[in-house]
């Protein structure tokens, strides 16, 4: 590996230290959907995927880690070794009936790094948010003989996603692996009963959730070799309802001020247990059309049973099964061009439709955005710089809910190196 390569893995690794830990204390969503369940879920697909309406479940470029079915690690040249990480700007606005918000939210978004064991395995390393709580409301409510209440809820946090993939081909063109998940955070919901009235007794209540344990998911792909190139790739991603370990905790307490003293004391409290919470059975099939060094197709489908799934002890009316539907294309005019650098550029668009894990009184909160992108090849190199766009919506007005409009860019630098040739000098 040359100098010039040594420094870049170098400032990578030195920039990914402080994303991990920022992306411990900071999380990517402002919405008020934030406050049901997990929090708003991140997609599977990371770095080129993005700009491809996320469509990736049988994707085998081999200059990208796709995280999302682990049997696509073999994909990777012998020789080569991918690092990749990368960060996501949303800027929403949130619409109601009565008013609007607008909110900007910056983060990390992965770090991931593969590189092949043998000819017929490889393995990668990544981590990113698995979900992410971030929302402020506040309800205003006149009531009888006690005036003005107001009652705000406020939480914050992240489930964070550790993986460790492993993929063989124990047959040409079949190839099968496994994601081992480490999900670990902690997320925080509050609520606060404020009165008008100053003689009245204010009411806090701070609960918190934290997860961490283990669990499995199996990804398969099996490529149908054509001419010119070309290639039919089926891709499918399973897992069973994995159990994770939780701890709970809550606290109620009352208190009031008056004249620079404060009077307090605690209603409810409830000390960190250790339970179980039932993660929803996962499952997901793609196809990918591609012509090597020229272009790819995707499309996907993929299904979480959320309606299924135990959370805090039971299941719950707010969340219903996820499904999303997504397709996405690239193209290279002439990736080996010498002359021209716009014809090595890839071009990359996508759609998707999802109905989220999220449901108000029959209402189920859908999803739907169109993106595009770039991905810039770095000079005298197979490293790639990714710029990515998103624009879509979230939700409804109808039935006292909320719109979100949306835009989203992405940035992530796929740094690829030759770390196992073996030189000799005559």
């Amino acid at each position: 590996m040359g100098r010039r390569s040594r420094v870049s893995f170098l400032i990578a690794g030195l920039l990914f230290i402080p994303a991990v830990l920022f992306a411990q204390f900071n999380n990517s969503t402002t919405s008020p959907y934030s406050r049901y369940g997990l929090g708003d879920l991140q997609p599977y697909s990371l770095g080129r995927s993005a700009a491809m309406g996320g469509a990736s479940l049988a994707s085998r470029y081999s200059m990208q880690i796709n995280v999302a079915n682990p049997a696509s690690l073999t994909s990777l040249d012998s020789l080569n070794f991918l690092f990749e990480f990368g960060l996501e700007g949303k800027f929403a606005k949130y619409y109601t009936d009565d008013n609007s918000m607008q909110s900007n939210d910056v983060n990390f978004k992965y770090f991931a790094m593969s590189f092949r064991l043998t000819e017929w395995m490889a393995t990668s390393l990544s981590l990113s948010p698995y979900s992410d709580v971030g929302y402020y409301v506040t309800s205003v409510a006149d009531m009888d003989n006690v005036g003005n209440v107001y009652t705000t809820y406020y939480g914050a946090g992240t489930i964070s996603n550790a993986k460790w993939g492993l993929a063989i081909e124990p047959i040409k063109n079949v190839s099968v692996g496994m994601n081992l998940n480490y999900r670990f955070g902690q997320l925080n919901r509050n609520t606060e009963v404020t009165f008008a009235d100053p003689s009245f007794y204010n009411v806090q209540r701070y609960s918190t959730l934290r997860i961490r344990d283990f669990g499995l998911d199996l990804g398969l792909q099996a490529t149908l070799p054509m001419k010119d190139d070309k290639s039919l790739t089926l891709g499918l991603v399973y897992a069973s309802s994995p159990e994770y370990t939780d701890f709970v905790s809550d606290i109620i307490q009352k208190n009031l001020s008056y004249g620079g003293t404060l009077d307090q004391d605690t209603l409810h409290y409830e000390e960190e247990q250790r339970g179980s919470m039932v993660f929803p059975m996962t499952f997901g099939t793609g196809l990918s059309f591609a012509k090597e060094n020229v272009y790819e197709i995707n499309v996907d489908y993929y299904h979480e049973g959320w309606a299924n799934a135990e959370f805090l002890g039971g299941k719950s009316n707010f969340l219903t099964d996820l499904n999303k539907f997504a397709i996405g294309a690239e193209w290279i005019p002439d990736k080996f061009s010498i002359r021209s650098f716009i014809n090595r550029v890839a071009y990359r668009a996508g759609f998707k439709y999802e109905q989220t894990y999220h449901t108000f009184a029959g209402q189920h909160i859908n999803d739907f955005g169109i993106s595009f992108g770039v991905g810039i090849p770095m000079y005298r190199s197979n490293s790639t710089l990714n710029v990515g766009a998103e624009f879509g919506q979230r939700g409804t007005k109808e039935h006292n809910l909320v719109l979100e409009k949306y835009a989203k860019v992405n940035l992530s630098v796929s740094l690829h190196d030759l770390w196992f040739m073996q030189r000799k000098i005559e």
